[in-house]
């Protein structure tokens, strides 16, 4: 798998049906190639999934509408940075503001964002949403996904970030409230989600807060998925909370975007097992 390559190339070797990819930058580390190749596989999808590395927004959109690409994911850090390159947005990625999803629809362009149902998805087998307060560490695209989908969920959302300023943009944008880092000990709520990179392969001795503050929720989930388990997730299981990692987030938000480019239902226990095989093998645990 090449993810260092910044020239429209980057699949050029190869030419099937179909063909898709991930763009940002870096993507050296990124299992999004590996887990839908594996779903085309397993479906029968004469496809191509390739990682194209490269440094902005505006060369990644010339890039994909010179391959002819199908769709395409779209990762840190050009979420946001890539809609004013795009024809269309659906509602949910509109009003979040951020796009993680690419789909050609017979020459447009449209943005779609996947974070969010990958993430309810994956929490309701874990715990109810509706009536539960979560809070949510970090204020960018990620941030923005959760709460949205949060709140289409029927939970609470409270934002907590460091940057004062993104925060109150954030809490404004959905009408939730928000918490300076310094209280957020001081919070009452049933879920503490790290929506930050901090934690994230290769800097896994990281974490985005002290042992004792993320002791102070009952379930706390970290969207990195590599490591498998962060610093974060180690301490506070060491604590007692119950912990989630971000994989399967990972493997839902995959499966959705799966279905938008195929119309068909993904291989979820297949992208899992596969994205699964290769962390533990990494060592991501």
């Amino acid at each position: 798998m090449d993810n260092s390559s910044t020239h429209s190339d980057c699949m050029a070797d190869q030419d099937p049906a179909d063909r898709f990819a991930i763009f940002g930058n870096p993507l050296s580390q990124s299992l999004s190639p590996l887990m839908h190749n594996a779903a085309f596989a397993q479906m029968g999808i004469a496809a191509r999934y390739g990682a194209c590395q490269t440094d902005n927004a505006a060369e990644a959109v010339r890039q994909f509408r010179r391959m002819g690409l199908r769709g395409a994911s779209i990762t840190l850090p050009f979420k946001e940075s890539i809609i004013p390159f795009l024809d269309e947005m659906d509602e949910s990625a509109e009003t979040i503001g951020a796009v993680n999803t690419i789909v050609n629809r017979d020459g447009r362009l449209m943005g779609y964002n996947t974070d969010g149902i990958g993430l309810t998805d994956d929490l309701r087998e874990w715990l109810e949403i509706r009536g539960k307060t979560f809070v949510i560490l970090g204020a960018g695209g990620a941030a923005r996904a959760a709460v949205y989908a949060l709140l289409q969920a029927g939970g609470t959302p409270v934002v907590v970030n460091r940057t004062l300023q993104k925060a109150e943009a954030l809490a404004g944008r959905f009408g939730c409230r928000r918490v300076p880092v310094a209280e957020i000990g001081e919070l009452r709520a049933d879920c503490l989600i790290n929506t930050t990179p901090v934690g994230m392969f290769p800097e896994v001795d990281r974490t985005p807060l002290p042992r004792q503050v993320a002791a102070c929720f009952p379930y706390v989930m970290d969207m990195i998925y590599n490591p498998i388990r962060t610093r974060l997730l180690r301490e506070a299981e060491a604590a007692g909370c119950a912990v989630r990692s971000g994989v399967g987030m990972f493997v839902r938000q995959g499966a959705e975007q799966f279905r938008l480019w195929t119309g068909m239902e993904p291989p979820i226990e297949r992208m899992m097992n596969v994205v699964m095989e290769r962390l533990l093998k990494n060592g991501g645990d």
